[in-house]
């Protein structure tokens, strides 16, 4: 756990017309005090996002993700099924926005299925906290070591007090199937897994109260390449076998690709881009974007001897005293005057695709001169009037294969 970062302290979901409006605020610096991801945001920090019929409902960099729907044309919600990504730098990580959805707030509200959640007794809260689950990143520290694996699939059933002693038995049994380990191996202690299988043991404690939300917090970054691909395969078809709503919290944007209908960036705490997943690929807006991409391993090597790798120059500023205008000027390779004077709006290029950026690339002049800066969208220390003028040109760090 990170000291001195500041807690989201205000998200909240409304009935927007055929949409919903998450409106999320983070003010002042706290310690972090629970096994949430840790995140360094600057003092009122907003961040709000409106998401239209016929997509996914979700916010973003602050997403709970309590009233994820997918809506038809008529404002139907059609799935309660969706996966929003935050990808995130090493530094300063992935946020203490989980926290948010599971612990107290130290001030605002959280509004989960149209309830407040925020000031409720533990007692009221119970019924909350069976819809919300969490993956932890390390499958080692995150299993109780003098526990069997049937006792620590039990807790939650325990805890909640859902099921009879009985019921319970078989549904754990059940469980340990589901995620692809033998019924068996009820009795062993997690030191007899490997950390594929720990993980996995996880996911069965996740799923045991058949929860609405799940937040994964970089669920295969301590697991082997080839654990990777069978856990994001089992978290894929998990989610379409029980409807499920991720937030999947990860650095690395290759994973991220498979497994989100979302996906957005932060840098420094701050939202810096917002897209449908496979359009984030094919046009980053944001440089840092661009810069995250030019990352991803490519397995073609002759396409990979051909594109730009784009090296940031320099070190990641303070969290707690970030640099003026935008938080990422110092090690951008467009940055102007403006950029170090002026924070950006999040402005709206269509389609969904939010970034801030005062030269934002893959974007044509025709383009510029019909976006629109929303007050709904932009943090509000940004200046809603700064719209972007130019841009940087084109740039496709992840050629089509």
């Amino acid at each position: 756990m990170t000291a001195g970062v500041a807690n989201f302290a205000a998200c909240k979901i409304d009935k927007a017309g055929t949409g919903y409006t998450l409106t999320a605020t983070a003010t002042g610096l706290t310690t972090a005090v629970s096994n949430a991801f840790d995140v360094a945001v600057g003092p009122a920090t907003k961040v709000v996002y409106t998401q239209q019929p016929t997509t996914v409902v979700a916010g973003s960099t602050i997403t709970p993700a309590i009233a994820l729907t997918v809506q038809d044309a008529g404002g139907n919600v059609t799935s309660s099924s969706a996966t929003v990504a935050i990808a995130i730098s090493t530094n300063p990580g992935g946020g203490t926005l989980s926290g948010t959805v599971s612990t107290a707030a130290s001030s605002g509200t959280v509004t989960f299925a149209g309830t407040d959640i925020t000031t409720l007794s533990r007692h009221r809260l119970r019924p909350f906290r069976r819809e919300m689950q969490m993956i932890f990143q390390d499958p080692y520290a995150s299993l109780n070591p003098r526990k069997r694996v049937g006792q620590i699939i039990e807790d939650p059933f325990r805890i909640h007090r859902t099921e009879s002693r009985t019921i319970v038995r078989k549904r754990v049994r059940e469980l340990l199937e589901v995620v692809g380990l033998s019924p068996d191996h009820v009795n062993r202690y997690p030191h007899e897994f490997s950390g594929g299988q720990r993980q996995r043991i996880g996911v069965a404690r996740a799923l045991a109260l058949r929860p609405k939300l799940i937040v994964a917090d970089e669920p295969v970054s301590a697991l082997d390449v080839s654990i990777q691909s069978q856990m994001l395969n089992l978290l894929d078809d998990l989610q379409e076998e029980f409807n499920l709503t991720y937030i999947f919290i990860a650095h690395d944007l290759g994973v991220v690709r498979h497994v989100s209908d979302r996906i957005a960036v932060m840098y420094l705490g701050k939202l810096v881009e917002l897209s449908p997943a496979e359009e984030l690929y094919e046009r980053p807006i944001m440089p840092y974007t661009e810069a995250l991409l030019s990352a991803v391993p490519i397995p073609d090597p002759d396409l990979s001897d051909q594109r730009e790798r784009i090296v940031l120059e320099g070190d990641v500023p303070s969290p707690i005293n970030p640099p003026s205008g935008c938080r990422f000027h110092p090690r951008c390779r467009y940055m102007t005057d403006i950029c170090a004077q002026v924070e950006p709006p999040l402005v709206d290029y269509g389609n969904g695709h939010l970034a801030a950026c005062h030269h934002p690339l893959n974007v044509d002049k025709e383009t510029l001169d019909r976006v629109k800066v929303s007050r709904l969208h932009t943090p509000a220390a940004a200046d809603e009037s700064a719209k972007p003028r130019d841009t940087s040109g084109e740039s496709h760090p992840v050629p089509d294969t």
